[in-house]
């Protein structure tokens, strides 16, 4: 039900979306920057840091447990830390808001710091299940007491010194690895997590970047064993963060599917582990044309254009799903544009995203007029070989700015408006995402 506070928006068929926009910077690499800078000796700068409410939860939180974090008149972040183990206890609960990745990273590194920090969030926040991190934290040690089902709220007690680990992960998940080699910094001896399926791989990065010893070891069938030595000495860093690919696949889709559209996205991350969905919309037929690639920190990174094109519906395979997780439901709607049927499995995690991502999509996608499919973890879409939709529909988001931002880009191509019933939390991850559609539909 919506509330009172609710902002809803409506979104209809729109003019060629043409010109070129930069996008907000990677929430993945702003979260981690302000973590590890908070736990290096020194000043760390970061600019190009994503601003929107989640990122700055995990900063108010680092504030909190003593790291000094400021914000210069011209968007540089500035962060003085206070060393791996040295995290003081927080007065206050830490108020996560809606991130699930702040909580999962955060619980992670109270875990082997001898402090206890109470979490909560929004509705939607505490309705996640934190089990998944809530198992290995407590093999290391950490006395976590957590509401029913394993949510928020939820109090960690960390322990110094905590048990090293060697944790083969049950599921692929990102934050789950990010957890264990978070707290693996502050725990005596060699931590190790074994991942069968690659994940995005930015802590294993950034964590070598600011000095911690680690290394990567990969088997003859693909699973890595990563491995981390603890009480590690992090040295301050200057990062700059990439553009975020899964701000920038709201984009890419739109211009995929609305007639006329050649649009260019600048300085868009393109790590290997996180690129699954250009690859996957050019197999699909999508014209995405890699321009100036480069490596940025690190990582890296091109500007991409794209025009309208037409899709071609495809299976698409499980292996694939890690690398594009976060972007599965707006490619659910560049499906709903292909000629034929595209088939996803492999997707349980979804399921415990910021909604019932499968669910909630395939109820919104047959409001606004398409066939979807939906089984225990993917989505059957039969597309409309390009025509437009019939939109016509009010769509629940759930709290879940990937659904709402997912549905918008519906309503560019339907036939009705696609109403969103509260656009609100976009702002969590893409504060100028209104404010950048509405620059590329006057581009003319």
């Amino acid at each position: 039900m919506t509330d009172q506070t609710a902002t809803p928006r409506s979104f209809s068929a729109s003019v060629p979306l043409k010109g070129r926009i930069a996008i907000p910077g990677d929430k993945s690499i702003s979260h981690r920057s302000l973590m590890l800078a908070a736990l290096a000796v020194g000043e760390s700068r970061v600019t190009g840091l994503l601003e929107g409410h989640d990122v700055l939860a995990t900063a108010a939180a680092m504030r909190a447990m003593g790291a000094s974090i400021e914000r210069s008149e011209d968007g540089e972040w500035r962060i003085h830390g206070v060393g791996v183990g040295g995290l003081l206890q927080p007065r206050e609960a830490l108020d996560m808001g809606n991130s699930g990745t702040s909580t999962r990273l955060l619980m992670g590194l109270v875990a082997s710091h001898p402090i206890t920090a109470t979490f909560v969030g929004d509705a939607s926040l505490s309705g996640r299940p934190m089990g998944r991190v809530i198992d290995p934290l407590g093999q290391m040690g950490a006395d976590i007491s957590a509401s029913p089902g394993g949510r928020l709220p939820l109090m960690v007690r960390g322990l110094a010194p905590a048990v090293p680990l060697s944790y083969r992960l049950p599921m692929a998940s990102a934050q789950v690895k990010s957890a264990v080699l978070l707290a693996g910094l502050n725990i005596p001896g060699i931590t190790e997590v074994i991942e069968p399926v690659p994940t995005r791989d930015h802590s294993e990065r950034m964590l070598r970047g600011f000095g911690a010893e680690l290394d990567v070891e990969i088997d003859a069938d693909g699973t890595r064993h990563i491995r981390i030595r603890g009480e590690a000495e992090l040295k301050p860093q200057t990062i700059v963060v990439p553009g975020d690919p899964s701000s920038a696949a709201f984009f890419i889709v739109a211009a995929l599917i609305v007639p006329g559209s050649d649009i260019i996205v600048t300085n868009v991350g393109l790590n290997p582990t996180r690129a699954g969905l250009v690859t996957v919309l050019q197999q699909m037929g999508g014209d995405i044309e890699l321009r100036n690639a480069r490596d940025v920190g690190g990582e890296p990174v091109a500007d991409l254009r794209v025009r309208h094109s037409a899709l071609r519906g495809i299976e698409i395979a499980p292996a694939d799903a890690p690398s594009m997780i976060d972007e599965f439901p707006v490619l659910f709607v560049a499906a709903a544009f292909a000629e034929g049927r595209t088939v996803t499995t492999g997707l349980d995690e979804l399921r415990v995203k910021e909604s019932d991502r499968l669910a909630v999509m395939a109820t919104g996608l047959a409001a606004i007029g398409v066939q979807a499919e939906e089984s225990a973890d993917g989505l059957a879409i039969d597309g409309s070989g390009g025509d437009p939709l019939p939109g016509g529909a009010t769509i629940a988001g759930h709290l879940d700015h990937r659904i709402c931002m997912s549905f918008a880009v519906a309503g560019l191509a339907s036939r009705a408006p696609v109403t969103i019933d509260d656009i609100a939390p976009v702002a969590t991850s893409f504060p100028n995402f209104e404010t950048l559609l509405d620059q590329l539909q006057k581009d003319l």
